[in-house]
C-alpha cells in the first residue's frame, strides 16, 4: 500500500496543564501509525477553542487543570459535540471520579501510571465507540449492579454535586475560597455556600472538620494512605 493509499491517522487532542505530561503523550501518539497529534492545550477556555477550531477525532483530557477542571470540561464538550469521544487521563484515584467523569460524558478513564499500551488501547477503545476502564473498577461496578440496592453501602462522597466536589477538591489542594472562585469562574459568595452545602451533607460540624475532610479526601484521591 503506497502512502497516499494508507489510512488518515486519528487526530488526539491533549489537555493537559503540564509540559512534560504533554509532550510525553505527544512522543507516545505520534509513535503509534494509526494516530497523530493535532494539538496540545493546557486550560479549559483553550481546550473547548481547540475543539471548534480542530475538530480531533478524540480528546485525552486530565482531570485536574490549573484554570477549572476536566469535569467541566467533558461536562461541556459533551453537550456541544455529544459525539466527540473523550478519555480521562488522571492521577487521581478512579474509585472516586471514573463514574462521575462517565456520566458527564466521558468514554473511560485511566490512570497516568498505566503502561503507555494501556494508553494506546484506550484510545483506540474509545474512538471505536466502546468504554474503558480498568478491569478493577470494571469488576466492582459489576458486582454493586449485581447487589440488592439497600445492601451496597452508601459513600458520603456521593451526596455530594460535581460543583461541590470540584470544590472539596480544591480546599484539600490548600486553595482559600477567594481563589477557588477564581479558578471555577464563580462568586466567592458561591463557593461559601457550596462550602455549607458540603459540611451539612458530610456531616461535619465546622471548617476545621471540613478542612481535614479535604485534605484526607484529597490524599485518597492521589492513591496516598
Amino acid at each position: 500500500m503506497s502512502r497516499s493509499e494508507q489510512p488518515a491517522r486519528q487526530r488526539v487532542l491533549i489537555v493537559d496543564d503540564h509540559p512534560i505530561v504533554r509532550h510525553g503523550l505527544a512522543r507516545m501518539i505520534e509513535a503509534a501509525p494509526d494516530l497523530s497529534v493535532c494539538g496540545e492545550v493546557e486550560t479549559v477556555a483553550d481546550a473547548k477553542r481547540a475543539i471548534r477550531e480542530l475538530q480531533p477525532d478524540v480528546v485525552i483530557v486530565d482531570l485536574t487543570l490549573g484554570q477549572g477542571d476536566g469535569l467541566e470540561l467533558v461536562r461541556d464538550a459533551r453537550a456541544q459535540h455529544p459525539r466527540l469521544p473523550m478519555l480521562v487521563l488522571s492521577m487521581h484515584e478512579e474509585s472516586i471520579y471514573a463514574e462521575r467523569m462517565l456520566a458527564a460524558g466521558a468514554r473511560g478513564y485511566i490512570m497516568k501510571e498505566a503502561a503507555s499500551d494501556q494508553l494506546l488501547i484506550a484510545l483506540r477503545r474509545v474512538l471505536s465507540g466502546k468504554r474503558y476502564l480498568s478491569e478493577a473498577l470494571e469488576a466492582r461496578l459489576r458486582s454493586r449492579g449485581a447487589q440488592p440496592a439497600g445492601e451496597v453501602a452508601e459513600d458520603p462522597l456521593k451526596r455530594l454535586s460535581n460543583r461541590e466536589i470540584q470544590v472539596l477538591a480544591k480546599l484539600g489542594r490548600g486553595l482559600s475560597s477567594r481563589a477557588i472562585a477564581a479558578d471555577l469562574t464563580l462568586s466567592v459568595k458561591t463557593v461559601e455556600s457550596h462550602r455549607q452545602s458540603i459540611k451539612r451533607k458530610l456531616n461535619l460540624s465546622n471548617n476545621a472538620q471540613l478542612l481535614q475532610y479535604a485534605l484526607t479526601f484529597d490524599r485518597a484521591s492521589r492513591g496516598g494512605p
